[in-house]
């Protein structure tokens, strides 16, 4: 997991710190309104390997932005959702989506994706 500091410089350092890569906002966004299991989010990130999707929801968990919830039966069945917290991110990468689009339309650039 990546260190939380004490201290930052600039609030968008610690934004960074908790969010960025190239995967942890893409994972936020697919939780944002519904629950997910595992193999559900990797279907939906392509080109993740199971051991990065591992890692970034660890990361997450560890920073209270995912909840992780383990049912005891065979198979095991893992959930994970979005806390308050990181709901409270929403309304921003809608405003980062909506931004992309423009940006898209501007430059020709082709998005494979709905909203």
């Amino acid at each position: 997991m990546r260190d939380i500091k004490e201290s930052y410089g600039c609030p968008l350092e610690l934004s960074m710190n908790l969010i960025g890569g190239k995967w942890k906002l893409l994972i936020l966004w697919h939780l944002r309104d519904k629950v997910l299991r595992f193999g559900e989010l990797r279907k939906m990130l392509n080109g993740i390997t199971q051991k990065m999707l591992t890692q970034q929801l660890r990361e997450l968990e560890d920073t209270g932005l995912v909840i992780r919830k383990v049912y005891p039966v065979v198979p095991p069945k893992t959930e994970y959702y979005l806390t308050e917290r990181s709901k409270a991110l929403i309304p921003a990468l809608n405003d980062l989506c909506t931004w992309s689009y423009e940006y898209a339309n501007e430059n020709n650039i082709e998005l494979q994706c709905n909203r």
